[in-house]
């Protein structure tokens, strides 16, 4: 089995468990989901979730967010990790969209990469949920060590490791792909000792009991 043949069936299989894979975060705009995946690096969805619904009812708009002060977004989101940088890098986010783009969040990866406390994975998010654009694979914690583990790549840099699963899936199942690693490394195949009982991948993990 070529490593393309054991990406492509790593898909179905994953497709056929979780038919409809979808971000976590809860959002209702592209601005929302913008910054609830800001504030999600270096912290779970699970507690992203119980801090935005206060941050978005306080800040209903792009332009309320803009008008705040770092500090008052702070003290919203004390339980998110480094949450005084990534208040300060929300509110100049929000000003940029508001001075830059119109008032609109932006739907190029090039542009969504230029807002302050934005890398590639976040512009993946956000283009992939909020706009169903694939221009990539959103590659996390769970994207980084499933990929390596089940042998699709050896690669340990996330745009490294991207650009090699962009080669081996299709395009149009980019946006999909890097939820359902996500969701797979999270609920079944996690870091933590666990059982390979019911994983659907089986065989085709090289830490499968049974291989």
């Amino acid at each position: 089995m070529t490593t393309q043949d054991k990406a492509l069936e790593i898909l179905r299989r994953l497709s056929k468990a979780t038919p409809h894979p979808k971000v976590e975060l809860h959002f209702s705009t592209p601005f929302e989901l913008l910054v609830a995946t800001m504030l999600a690096a270096q912290c779970t969805d699970k507690l992203v979730n119980t801090v935005t619904p206060k941050l978005f009812a306080t800040y209903k708009t792009i332009q309320d967010v803009a008008d705040a002060t770092p500090e008052d977004i702070d003290r919203l989101i004390l339980k998110i990790n480094f949450h005084a940088n990534k208040a300060k890098n929300i509110r100049a986010a929000a000003a940029m969209i508001m001075d830059t783009y119109h008032g609109k969040v932006p739907q190029t990866m090039e542009e969504l990469d230029a807002l302050p406390g934005v890398a590639r994975k976040t512009a993946n998010v956000v283009l992939g949920s909020a706009f169903g654009i694939a221009s990539g694979i959103v590659i996390d914690t769970h994207g980084i060590r499933l990929s390596n583990k089940l042998g699709l790549t050896k690669e340990k840099d996330p745009v490294k490791i991207e650009q090699n699963l962009m080669k081996l899936i299709p395009k149009d199942k980019w946006i999909d792909f890097g939820h359902l690693l996500t969701l797979h490394g999270r609920y079944i195949c996690t870091a933590r000792p666990h059982t390979c009982t019911d994983c659907p991948l089986g065989d085709l993990c090289p830490e499968y009991p049974w291989t």
